[in-house]
């Protein structure tokens, strides 16, 4: 995160994420099981290794999402799925950062949606 400026930060993210929100939740989720980092290393069962280090699971996930293809998909779901009830790292964000996110990301989508609370292209209109 950017300690600058932690409201700017999560705007920013907000508004990056923005570009997810017309795509369907099964979409999203095929996309990131299929692409994401974390997934290819745990289907060919390999570990990653960083020349010794020892690291947290918390530090390697971080390191494993910081490269992935699909890292804002990942988040987009996440946010849309857990929110402020989020554990792990999710699009390179540690869990604190993903529910502080969550509060400017809902908001966003409120207004963008008309404050209906309801996404376009998502099953039963399930709640931004």
């Amino acid at each position: 995160m950017n300690a600058a400026d932690p409201d700017d930060f999560f705007v920013e993210m907000a508004a990056d994420l923005d570009m997810f929100e017309l795509v369907p939740d099964e979409l999203l989720e095929n996309v990131v099981t299929r692409d994401g980092s974390c997934m290819v290393l745990y289907r060919l069962d390999l570990e990653p290794e960083w020349s010794g280090d020892e690291l947290s699971d918390r530090e390697t996930a971080a390191r494993i999402c910081a490269g992935c293809p699909v890292r804002r998909q990942c988040l987009e779901l996440e946010l849309r799925t857990s929110g402020d009830q989020t554990l792990g790292v999710w699009g390179a964000l540690p869990a604190d950062d993903v529910r502080e996110l969550h509060p400017v990301w809902r908001s966003r989508r409120r207004r963008r949606d008309g404050e209906s609370g309801e996404r376009p292209g998502t099953e039963g209109g399930e709640q931004a």
